[in-house]
């Protein structure tokens, strides 16, 4: 059997490179200008390298009683890493993935295909525009995983993409996203402030160090109009590899402060990862 070799290719937002494991017969990487964006095992879509995609699954896995069907829409598509493993899991899901890169889409499609059966509907559409068009109260889970290079674009930090996420949900649906940011998170704090002013449960998955404004790095924002399985979510994320902490109430309301939330003015996207974060080759 031939070896895999690197696909590389130009799409709408830089230059993404597929990166064969040498570990893992069928499993890649994908990067966009260097910086990875998502980890796919074709065998194994329930083996996932990223840590803030491991605590997404987490969130997804505490979303209903297990192998239920969801019903999914996933901001960001990359290499559909959370799709395949939500499919997996949950055979039988209908899940909506939107990402504006339709170049990027299309290399994936072709080289990392999903099964036919999979019930993933992938669209090219900007992410706020997704949410817009959605039927109100549809679905389940809305994961948020957008990063033009690795900020998340400014338009999907306000106080009105937050209400039209929460419009999107069930009266009973979470809402998980990936963020980044370091001490002293006046991006996080934000995030949450502008979280908190819609939903009325949230939660805050991240790796003590980071939390402790050590380094930069990934956290996951959770938010749902009905209690978070905060319980479940500690036992599983304490699991991990590297284990993280579930922060909430009296905790969170100390890391959020006096922020306010972001208003269309003032948005602005994410703070730019140090030099190296999130490089690779």
């Amino acid at each position: 059997m031939d070896e895999p070799v690197p696909v590389i290719r130009d799409v709408d937002q830089g230059t993404a490179r597929l990166l064969p494991d040498v570990d893992r017969r069928r499993a890649w990487l994908l990067t966009v200008d260097g910086a990875p964006q998502s980890y796919v095992d074709l065998d194994d879509p329930e083996h996932l390298e990223f840590e803030y995609a491991r605590r997404i699954a987490h969130v997804l896995d505490c979303a209903a009683a297990p192998g239920t069907p969801l019903d999914a829409l996933h901001l960001g598509g990359g290499a559909l890493t959370l799709p395949r493993y939500l499919a997996a899991t949950r055979p039988g899901s209908r899940q909506w993935v939107v990402d504006s890169d339709r170049a990027l889409l299309e290399m994936v499609a072709e080289h990392l295909p999903l099964p036919a059966d999979s019930g993933i509907t992938v669209r090219a559409e900007d992410a706020r525009a997704a949410l817009r068009s959605r039927r109100p109260g549809s679905v389940d889970v809305l994961v948020a995983d957008v990063f033009g290079g690795s900020r998340v674009p400014a338009h999907l930090t306000t106080l009105p993409y937050a209400r039209a996420a929460a419009e999107a949900l069930r009266p009973e649906g979470v809402y998980a996203a990936n963020l980044a940011d370091a001490a002293p998170f006046a991006f996080l704090r934000s995030q949450l402030a502008t979280f908190a002013a819609v939903f009325d449960h949230l939660c805050l998955i991240a790796e003590p160090v980071v939390l402790r404004g050590r380094r930069f790095g990934n956290t996951v924002l959770v938010a749902s109009r009905a209690e978070l399985p905060l319980e479940r979510l500690e036992r599983l994320t304490a699991g991990d590899p590297f284990p993280a902490r579930v922060a909430h109430g009296a905790a969170l309301g100390r890391l959020i402060g006096d922020a306010r939330p972001v208003q269309e003015a003032d948005a602005a996207p994410s703070p730019e990862p140090p030099e190296g974060t999130f490089t690779v080759g």
